[in-house]
């Protein structure tokens, strides 16, 4: 049975404010954690979607830092008593050997940690300590026996620190790393120029990074190739084909947005992706109704890309419409660092 995904922000509390964070990069009002009570009821809309759906929940317990919410354990305990897998998407400041051995007799598969680029870099970012706190946090939740994924946001700030990046988070044995790129969150911050990246530059990141992956090809560390625009890649290096009798009205891949995904935030709203304003429901309602009714159905208009939809790669790729709803805010608009030209 497939999985469906909650990407959950369980409060906004954080003891970092990182520049390209999207919670804080426009100013907060307020700190907002999720009710005792109302993740109940979430939990409990969950289990009742999916088994409609026929699939199987996954969690990705966020915030902020998910830690700092006063329930957390309390959570997690509720969490695995319903059987329910999960990951934790957090920072490295509160993970100690026992909080480590803690998460992992609780059932937590994974935790995600971010490494921003190398270390002067990283603590400009975040703040003064974090990439170290990082490189520790990393051997803290191995030696729980939990697997550690590290996540890049790249941006030309950072751009040039990548590939040594790479070797970074090898020698460390972190097991899963992947990037994405910088999601502007207002029209003044998408061409900023210690932001941009160009189109060929990027594509050129890309190439260098699949080198590296290819030197590490026997490392431990897995390299999920999250950014669509790696199909692009692929298929211009003649590592990616269009299988052969496919249908034309079926999307095989590419972004994930209104599509077996959830982001629900501190406050309780549903978003289809979390990288950008895309509202599509409250966890009031019946989870199963939003995600079949029609404010989801507005991020399903495959046809309605400007650029994909003249590109053979519509149904495989399709860029990151929410790095283009940064940039212009529509969804549909082309992907501001493709390079292909289509006609």
């Amino acid at each position: 049975m497939d999985f469906f995904a909650f990407q959950w922000h369980i409060t906004d509390e954080c003891d970092q404010r990182c520049k390209h964070c999207y919670i804080f990069s426009e100013g907060h009002p307020r700190l907002i954690e999720m009710s005792w009570e109302r993740m109940m009821a979430v939990l409990t809309n969950i289990e009742y979607m999916c088994k409609r759906m026929q699939r199987l929940p996954y969690l990705y317990i966020t915030g902020g830092d998910p830690i700092l919410h006063p329930r957390f354990w309390n959570l997690l305990e509720e969490v695995g008593r319903r059987r329910i897998p999960f990951t934790i998407m957090g920072n490295p400041f509160h993970l100690t050997v026992k909080v480590g051995q803690r998460l992992k007799s609780l059932g937590c598969r994974k935790y995600q940690l971010s490494l921003d680029g190398l270390r002067q870099t990283h603590d400009a970012f975040r703040k003064e300590g974090s990439f170290e706190s990082t490189l520790r946090a990393i051997s803290i939740l191995h030696q729980a026996g939990l697997h550690v994924a590290v996540m890049t946001t790249v941006s030309q700030a950072n751009i040039d620190e990548i590939k040594e990046l790479i070797d970074v988070v090898v020698e460390n044995e972190v097991d899963i790393f992947a990037f994405s790129r910088y999601c502007p969150t207002s029209e003044d911050k998408a061409m900023k120029s210690d932001w941009h990246i160009s189109p060929l530059r990027y594509r050129r990141l890309l190439d260098d990074c699949w080198k590296k992956y290819q030197q590490y090809k026997d490392s431990n560390t897995v390299f999920n190739l999250k950014d669509h625009l790696w199909t692009l890649y692929l298929y211009e290096e003649g590592l990616f084909k269009i299988p052969e009798g496919l249908r034309d009205d079926v999307v095989y891949n590419g972004c994930n947005c209104g599509n077996c995904h959830f982001t629900i935030t501190a406050d309780g709203r549903l978003m289809a992706c979390r990288r950008f304003e895309s509202y599509v429901g409250d966890v009031s309602e019946d989870m199963y109704d939003v995600f079949h009714g029609k404010r989801m159905e507005n991020y399903r208009r495959h046809e309605a890309f400007d650029k994909c939809k003249r590109c053979e790669l519509l149904r495989f790729c399709r860029g990151c419409p929410a790095v283009a709803y940064g940039y212009t805010h529509r969804f549909y608009a082309p992907d501001p660092q493709c390079w292909k030209e289509v006609e």
